[in-house]
């Protein structure tokens, strides 16, 4: 299995290779050749097995030589050994045709952890294999990066330093990324949004010298395995409603691309998705390309949702690179003029290609409360502000394929929004309660590369 990039001039690697890269070289990010497909009879034989079980079938093509079958199911089995529910993504029934695909069991509450404990254990057994140790840099407007530490906290081989905007994430989410106490572990607060965070994460890989110095490497979802691993509950969701014999829908709220375009590769394995829609807040730049053909930044508010409050869309990219022929070039070219304009128009054949891939939509700060309180009334289930996204954009494209709505986060990350819906302050699980009691540690840093750079070089382990 060979991964190439966006852009068409970097090296291309095999899996390992491209999970501790990241970022590719010439600024890209790296996809598959070729996509492999699972045939109906293969789908369909994931009915019943454990999810662990699953994600070894699915996975597996991509992995290649990378890793043993025994290291490879070894890595998932510890990955999701600490999930708080046994089926590890459960479903539950909203309404008629309707679900809610529970992804927030994991240790840090969110989906991120489905892909970044998958990481870890692949990043460990490869560095030990190789006798390496590498830095991550992370940028995250909340999940990520508490997902990632949880990941790689204490971990011999690993550096972490992460990135969030000061101000910006929920109370929980700094928490979690600043209550961790083991040394190769380091929060940095970055004066700025998300997109400067995620700006100078990109920059620190686009220099070469510093990025080879410290052996940098990355686990945003611009990391191919990211999106690789939430492949998988896409299948073991649409298996438990009939398929490969019965379509499925899914709504993703979604603000970097890269979870609803892990639904895109599970269509082009063969699951039979019927609509992929796209789940925005306020910050609805997906929204307004898909409608009106032109990526276009306009600035961030900040929301009750602030993991979906991004305008660079990273994994957009990919997409993009599937829409224009696999036209490196061409994507290279469009990113170079949002670089310098802050935007571009997308050529008519590939908006065609996009809407026929793709839905959207947008909702709005009240509506995002309503859905909140309209939920827990019909159907008991309390939402987080993602997944209401997620929901009321879901309940403007129900038919009589099955949708389901992909719950990003469990609802005590986001107390504030929830309490201010429906008078219910949720609760962290039990092995959360002392998260307020734990001393924080974290650095506050201007967004400025040079000293990212330089505190990145003091703090890393030698």
């Amino acid at each position: 299995m060979r991964y190439v990039s966006t852009r068409g001039q970097a090296p291309i690697l095999s899996f390992g290779e491209a999970m501790l890269t990241g970022l590719a070289r010439d600024g890209g990010l790296y996809v598959p050749e070729t996509i492999p497909t699972l045939g109906k009879e293969e789908i369909a034989a994931l009915a019943g097995l454990s999810y662990e079980e699953a994600a070894f079938r699915i996975m597996r093509p991509f992995v290649g030589d990378a890793f043993s079958d025994d290291e490879f199911r070894s890595a998932i089995a510890k990955a999701y050994a600490g999930f708080g529910h046994a089926a590890r993504a459960p479903l539950v029934q909203l309404a008629p045709n309707h679900f809610l695909l529970e992804l927030f069991h994991g240790p840090t509450l969110a989906f991120k952890d489905f892909a970044m404990q998958l990481i870890g254990q692949l990043f460990q057994i490869a560095l030990q294999r190789d006798g390496r140790r590498v830095t991550i840099v992370g940028a995250t407007s909340g999940d990520t990066g508490s997902a990632a530490i949880e990941a790689f906290r204490g971990l011999e081989n690993v550096d972490v330093f992460i990135l969030f905007p000061h101000g910006r994430v929920s109370e929980v989410q700094r928490r979690q990324m600043t209550t961790p106490s083991e040394a190769n572990v380091h929060a940095l607060a970055l004066d700025g949004t998300f997109d400067d965070c995620q700006a100078r994460l990109k920059d620190m890989f686009n220099h070469f010298e510093f990025r080879d110095a410290v052996g940098l490497a990355g686990v945003n979802s611009i990391n191919w395995a990211r999106v690789l691993a939430q492949v998988v509950y896409y299948f073991t969701s649409a298996v438990s409603l009939g398929a490969p014999h019965r379509e499925v829908s899914f709504t993703v709220p979604t603000g970097n691309f890269g979870d609803i375009f892990a639904g895109y590769i599970a269509k082009r394995m063969g699951l039979p998705i019927d609509k992929l829609v796209i789940a925005t807040n306020q910050n609805d730049i997906l929204h307004r390309c898909m409608t009106t053909g032109r990526y276009e930044m306009g600035g961030v508010k900040p929301s009750i949702s602030p993991s979906m409050d991004i305008e660079i869309s990273s994994n957009f990219e990919r997409a993009l690179f599937d829409a224009y022929g696999r036209d490196g070039g061409a994507v290279a070219q469009l990113m170079d003029e949002m670089k310098t304009t802050g935007g571009f128009a997308i050529s008519q054949g590939a908006m065609e290609w996009l809407r026929d891939t793709f839905a959207s939509g947008r909702v709005s700060e009240e509506e995002t409360l309503e859905t909140i309180a309209d939920e827990r009334t019909v159907s008991g289930e309390l939402l987080c502000p993602h997944s209401a996204v997620g929901v009321k954009v879901a309940q403007d494209h129900l038919g009589a394929v099955p949708m389901i709505t992909l719950a990003t986060a469990h609802p005590a990350k986001f107390p504030d929004a929830v309490e201010a819906a429906t008078g219910i302050r949720p609760g962290l699980p039990p092995r959360m309660a002392d998260l307020f009691d734990r001393a924080e540690r974290v650095t506050r840093v201007p967004n400025d590369l040079s000293a990212l750079e330089a505190l990145v070089h003091e703090r890393r382990a030698r």
